[in-house]
């Protein structure tokens, strides 16, 4: 999943809507996120969208004239953190919970929305049980109240109704990253970063073509530079 950048052109530069993981983050700040159907133990392979570009452009160059390099093979790269510095469902729940809980968002009342922490309910029949318990049991009580007060309460229903089918919905979305168990290998790019080495291409000039996802500090960049540049940059906030 790629992110807002690490450094270049700025740290945190992001442009769109929201994407990845920025939809259930603005969620979870509004306090509009209770529970998650996720393992707290899958890995997040988010990167930095720089350090795609920053590879993208360095195996073109290594792959061309410009280094003696071995074409008798296909190279393929994974431009990722899976591998060698992987970021759990549960460090992102960490991580947004302290930036919101210290940085809240404001509501219509001009009072901070306190965020708590989200119920993470890790199979399909605990979450299942979760939305009856909490959701589906009141919405029959309530559409039953309904038909005894003469459809008084129809939209209330109907709308109660919609929602829980949307929750339902992207839940089936999101459910296959949630669990996904995958690592990506990415020696690949691990090498190249080690032939950008070797060919004596360093100081100010590897640093501004970097892609090397060790250097990444989750919890510095989650709380300083993504989550703030996506509230300033999509929410305009």
């Amino acid at each position: 999943m790629i992110t807002s950048t690490f450094k270049e052109p700025f740290s945190g530069w992001i442009e769109g809507g929201l994407r990845t993981i920025d939809g259930p983050l603005v969620c979870y700040g509004k306090g509009k996120l209770e529970c998650l159907l996720a393992n707290p133990n899958t890995i997040l392979d988010l990167i930095p969208a720089d350090m795609v570009i920053n590879l993208t452009m360095m195996a073109m160059l290594v792959n061309g004239n410009g280094y003696d390099y071995d074409k008798s093979s296909q190279i393929i790269y994974h431009v990722c953190s899976s591998m060698r510095n992987p970021l759990r469902i549960l460090n992102l729940h960490e991580f947004s919970s302290l930036y919101f809980s210290n940085s809240p968002f404001i509501d219509k009342d001009g009072k901070p929305i306190k965020v708590s922490n989200v119920t993470i309910l890790d199979s399909t029949a605990r979450f299942h049980r979760y939305m009856t318990i909490r959701y589906l049991l009141p919405l029959k009580g309530l559409k039953l109240i309904n038909l005894v007060f003469c459809q008084c309460f129809n939209n209330v229903c109907l709308d109660l109704d919609r929602k829980i089918k949307v929750v339902m919905q992207l839940v089936e979305l999101y459910r296959p990253y949630m669990f996904f168990n995958g690592v990506f290998d990415d020696t690949n790019s691990k090498k190249l970063h080690q032939k950008m080495m070797d060919n004596e291409m360093e100081g100010p000039e590897i640093d501004a073509f970097n892609f090397d996802p060790e250097g990444i500090d989750w919890e510095d960049y989650i709380i300083n530079t993504h989550i703030p540049s996506l509230l300033r940059h999509v929410l305009k906030r």
